[in-house]
């Protein structure tokens, strides 16, 4: 069984872990925690509105699981994972999280 949905939201993923299937078509899955690596270090010159981050896709994140978290139900349609208001998801074996510091 799939362990965690990615939440794509335009140019930002937030991590889920699947906490329950339901069906083969339908998942509960729970938001889960993450915090930016402080090993990462933004590189932020100045441009665009305020300055860009030029290293932005080396982010690390630590991802943990969040007992308290949202908890979102999915299910499969024809165009993927979503959930009742539309909102894709992919599912994975590795929880992902990306933060576009340039949007």
């Amino acid at each position: 069984m799939t362990q965690y949905a990615n939440f794509y939201g335009y140019s930002d993923v937030k991590p889920f872990e699947v906490i329950k299937q339901v069906s083969d078509k339908t998942f509960d899955i729970r938001e889960m925690k993450a915090e930016r690596d402080p090993s990462w270090k933004m590189d932020f010159v100045p441009g665009g509105f305020s300055g860009t981050v030029v290293n932005q896709s080396d982010q690390k994140w630590i991802i943990t699981s969040d007992p308290a978290g949202r908890i979102v139900r999915i299910r499969l349609g024809k165009r993927g994972w979503k959930d009742r208001f539309g909102n894709r998801y992919d599912l994975s074996d590795t929880p992902h999280k990306f933060y576009d510091y340039n949007f």
